[in-house]
């Protein structure tokens, strides 16, 4: 069995498209005051670029955990 974890942060575009951003494995301690930081710093700085436009508005963010089950089956 393995456990994946990974912060999804959604943002909306100058076009009105939304946009996620996934980080995977972020730090257990991860504070929701870190997460806004860094999702105002990206839009404030206009680093990411989605078919020719800018991310505007932070919309959400969450950790998304999968736990994933893998079966050994032997196929004749």
């Amino acid at each position: 069995m393995e456990v994946k974890k990974k912060l999804v942060m959604s943002f909306m575009t100058d076009l009105g498209r939304g946009v996620s951003i996934s980080v995977d494995d972020p730090r257990e301690d991860i504070t929701e005051a870190e997460i806004k930081a860094c999702m105002e710093l990206i839009v404030s700085k206009d680093i990411f670029n989605h078919y020719d436009s800018s991310l505007v508005r932070a919309v959400e963010a969450k950790i998304v955990v999968t736990d994933t089950t893998e079966f050994d089956l032997v196929v004749a």
